[in-house]
């Protein structure tokens, strides 16, 4: 028993530090601690630990490479099966566009058919113009947009504009160079719409809200949640059939509208010239011809024996 403990008593005495060595290991230890910070560490320490670095870095490279392609083996895997499954969703919407295209391409002919057996004629298309939009944090509207085109790019105002998905507004004032866009959720739009379903007509009126109300919808409009809004173009103010959104009735029962432009940022934006039906001209009044240029009426035939008699008379 004596024997063990002072075999473990030697033991102890083997694993222990002078204290000199344990304060002059402390001391070296706050004095790297204190010149690694940056703002005091001394250049040539800077250029050593670099050194030291560049040396390094290509075995702990080496080193790392398995171990980061073992990571990165599973999300690899993952990844390769979401885009396997996109690019299945993706093969079935263009199968199913191309659907779409046929039809559209069918009904294309049969309206060019129509057109001819009903003798109509329709307007010329005309070159769009494509701008910038950017946001305008002062003016008379409180939900606008300010282009960087304007009157020498063919801009009038009242032209429509779009964006890739819908109708964004139309143009109130147009400069040289510039143009202001009156949103549709402005307080001061108004616009004729109905739904492509049913024909309803209604008045597409802004609030500054982002969903514009639709007035005069009549006691008992036919219109469902999620019909197709677009414009009517019975104000004569925008073409008929530019898309608007979809309806949509909000907690108090009345109907709005969801705006397809809102599915992005209105920047690029594209305007359609459009130049309303006139009104027909006033008819000028009939000229009435002087009297010696006047045809001479007939006589009756009885009154032809009268007026001779009364001459011979």
């Amino acid at each position: 028993m004596a024997q063990w403990r002072s075999s473990r008593r030697d033991n102890e005495d083997g694993v222990r530090f002078p204290p000199a060595l344990t304060i002059f290991l402390v001391l070296v230890s706050c004095v790297l601690v204190a010149f690694d910070r940056p703002q005091s560490r001394p250049e040539v320490l800077s250029d050593v630990r670099a050194a030291f670095n560049d040396a390094a870095m290509p075995l702990l490279e080496a080193a790392a490479w398995p171990i980061r392609g073992v990571r990165n083996m599973g999300p690899w895997w993952r990844r390769q099966f979401e885009l396997a499954e996109e690019n299945r969703e993706l093969r079935e919407e263009l199968a199913e566009l191309r659907a779409w295209r046929d039809v559209a391409l069918s009904l294309r002919d049969r309206v060019r058919v129509y057109e001819q057996a009903l003798n109509l004629e329709t307007p010329a298309a005309r070159e769009r113009i494509t701008a910038w939009a950017v946001a305008e944090r002062a003016g008379p509207f409180v939900r606008s947009r300010l282009l960087g085109v304007g009157r020498e790019d063919g801009v009038e105002a009242g032209y429509p504009v779009v964006n890739i998905y819908g109708l964004v507004g139309r143009t109130v004032d147009v400069g040289r160079r510039s143009s202001r866009v009156l949103l549709l959720t402005d307080l001061n739009s108004r616009v004729a719409v109905m739904a492509d379903r049913s024909n309803a007509r209604a008045m597409l009126t802004g609030d500054n809200t982002d969903f514009p109300r639709l007035d005069y919808l009549g006691s008992h409009p036919d219109i469902q949640e999620g019909d197709r809004i677009v414009t009517s173009g019975d104000d004569n103010v925008l073409p008929r059939g530019l898309p608007v959104g979809e309806a949509v009735r909000d907690r108090h029962g009345q109907w709005r509208v969801a705006l397809y432009s809102d599915a992005a940022p209105i920047d690029l934006v594209w305007i359609w010239p459009f130049d309303p039906v006139d009104p027909p001209e006033d008819e000028p009044p009939l000229l009435v011809p002087p009297a010696g240029d006047r045809p001479v009426a007939a006589s009756a035939p009885g009154l032809e024996g009268t007026a001779a008699g009364g001459e011979e008379g």
